[in-house]
């Protein structure tokens, strides 16, 4: 007989219910919906094992989120909000106590302690945050930002602005950690990945169409849940700024999954 346990995990925006099915056929059910989130966001899928309770599905709403294992070349745009006084003192989905004056954020399936860029894409201002809570769960947003950050964004007045988020890494809470990542991140060697292909074929024909026109172009393998994927990059400079410049002519081409990747 199949039984189900509820996992209920507490964070400042409520009480998160996460389902964890004991049945061979939802461990089958949950390896297919994580390998259709990477499919979408061509990032790594979730895993049925869970090393912590954050990585845990969960239920708001009656919409399941399966948190991703690993935030590596993950971005996204969307919507960001801020919350203040109403939450500080709070418990986040991992435990610590909400303080709205530090700068972090909750996003609903990024692994905590993510380090996140996020550039405000209507004054073009830029914050570097850490993710320790789980949210928002609002259609369209995609990120809940503590008032110091929404205020370095300067949309704290109007609630909410239009925002891309760039995963930096990971990092433990200690804000030292955090800068010194966010310093490291702004120059390096950039890429943008344009695709991922299980066939070969397919991976070596979009790399020669970008090596015939000029642009240094590699493949490289990831394995994900025993799946070989070959994924594309174009070498696109050694600043964050040009590397993002890069992918929006990109995505403009037609490449709407493309992303920045740090090497």
């Amino acid at each position: 007989m199949n039984r189900r346990v509820i996992f209920i995990i507490q964070n400042s925006h409520g009480t998160l219910r996460a389902p964890y099915q004991c049945a061979a056929l939802c461990g089958s059910l949950l390896l297919t919906l994580s390998f259709l989130l990477l499919l979408s966001s061509c990032g790594p899928a979730s895993s049925k094992t869970y090393s912590h309770p954050t990585q845990r599905p969960y239920v708001i709403n009656n919409q399941v989120y399966y948190p991703i294992p690993s935030a590596y070349g993950f971005t996204q745009k969307g919507v960001a909000s801020w919350y203040g006084r109403d939450f500080h003192g709070r418990s986040t989905s991992n435990g610590e106590t909400y303080n709205m004056y530090e700068m972090t954020g909750a996003h609903k399936t990024l692994p905590m302690n993510t380090v996140l860029l996020v550039t405000n894409l209507e004054n073009n201002r830029e914050v570097v945050i850490r993710v320790n809570d789980r949210g928002p769960f609002v259609r369209g947003r995609i990120i809940d930002l503590s008032y110091t950050a929404a205020k370095k964004l300067g949309i704290v007045r109007a609630g909410t602005a239009r925002v891309r988020i760039t995963a930096l890494g990971d990092a433990r809470k200690d804000q030292a950690q955090i800068k010194k990542l966010a310093k490291s991140f702004y120059t390096g060697e950039f890429y943008v990945q344009i695709g991922s292909f299980t066939k070969p074929a397919n991976a070596t024909r979009l790399r020669n169409r970008f090596i015939e026109a000029g642009h240094q172009t590699i493949i490289r393998k990831y394995k994900i849940n025993d799946v070989l994927y070959h994924r594309v990059h174009v070498y696109v400079g050694k600043t964050l700024s040009g590397a993002q410049q890069a992918r929006n002519i990109l995505e403009q081409r037609g490449y709407k999954n493309a992303f920045v990747i740090a090497k």
